[in-house]
């Protein structure tokens, strides 16, 4: 069993999730990657147990994670067995449902029948009685919003998850998804969009949503699944994510153009006395409607590095500007 470190609180900054009374640490771990069967589980154990000492206390999966899917709520699973089950209530575990699980009509999307079919087989390869949070991981253009809703609060009745979620969704079907869960006594606690440097739609309306409602946000894929990294500012070792057959960042998106962006924006991290990494995500984290940022994490060394975005979230306004010039210059 392992023996966590002792400061490890006094490590972390901690922000109230929208208006719940609960908090999440300013950074996240996510097991969407290098958690699953694929993965060695000696790295990913190192990993966790190495974030937990160093305050992470919200560990971020989806019923599809691996690969193969599924596999990684398993890994999940006997990490808690192993090393964390004498402290599951200084945890904060998630996962979701609405992406493609299982053969047949009723393993995907948003209906009452998967999602809560999929919690109960979620809750099965954790060896959890529940979870803290429970997403919808999309919006359902064929069923409707107030039939999703409804499973998720009551998952929240049936003592299957303490908070629910939504994940994709546009801030006006936010908003309406916000309304009925308030209606039926489960309010939204938190919102997963995909946002960093490189795509910004949240920025057009959600986030001002997201503030009217009092609604936590966490984005995922914050580096751009590495293209906000220094990886690639050479091209793509053989070890890295691009390089990768069941990876989900294309050899193509790590074109010259991208190469001149990302050097251009390190150049502004090392001016800051950062890596690009760490300035992507105190990038993020300089907004105050942001409750905590997702990252994944390839080794301990890469998420010791990333959680240093913590130590200067600051940003002056010359160079705010710098890193939009970055963006758009050719």
């Amino acid at each position: 069993m392992h023996q966590p470190a002792a400061q490890r609180y006094e490590k972390m900054t901690y922000n109230r999730c929208g208006r719940s009374g609960l908090q999440l640490p300013g950074v996240s771990l996510g097991l969407w990657h290098n958690f699953g069967g694929v993965d060695s589980f000696e790295t990913a154990r190192g990993i966790a147990l190495r974030a937990f000492d160093l305050g992470v206390t919200h560990f971020d999966l989806a019923n599809n994670y691996g690969p193969p899917p599924g596999s990684a709520e398993e890994t999940m699973g006997t990490l808690l067995r192993q090393d964390l089950a004498l402290h599951r209530d200084e945890l904060v575990i998630s996962s979701k449902a609405g992406y493609t699980m299982w053969d047949g009509p009723y393993g995907d999307w948003g209906s009452r029948k998967y999602l809560l079919a999929s919690l109960d087989q979620s809750l099965d390869r954790m060896g959890l009685d529940y979870v803290d949070i429970f997403y919808s991981h999309r919006p359902d253009p064929k069923t409707p919003l107030a039939e999703t809703m409804g499973a998720l609060a009551s998952a929240v009745a049936q003592g299957k998850a303490t908070y629910v979620g939504i994940s994709n969704y546009p801030a006006a079907i936010t908003r309406e998804a916000c309304q009925i869960l308030r209606d039926l006594g489960s309010p939204c606690l938190i919102h997963q969009p995909k946002y960093s440097l490189l795509e910004r739609w949240v920025e057009d309306d959600l986030l001002d949503t997201l503030a009217d409602e009092g609604v936590g946000c966490i984005p995922f894929s914050p580096l751009a699944q590495g293209l906000l990294t220094d990886r690639y500012l050479a091209g793509i070792p053989a070890d890295s994510r691009a390089a990768k057959a069941h990876g989900c960042l294309s050899r193509d998106s790590v074109d010259q153009a991208h190469r001149g962006r990302a050097g251009r924006l390190n150049a502004i991290a090392q001016q800051r006395g950062q890596t690009l990494a760490q300035m992507a995500l105190s990038w993020i984290l300089k907004d105050k409607r942001i409750t905590s940022v997702l990252i994944g994490a390839s080794s301990v060394k890469q998420l010791e590095q990333n959680l240093g975005c913590l130590e200067k979230t600051s940003f002056e306004a010359e160079e705010l500007q710098e890193i939009e010039r970055a963006l758009v210059e050719v």
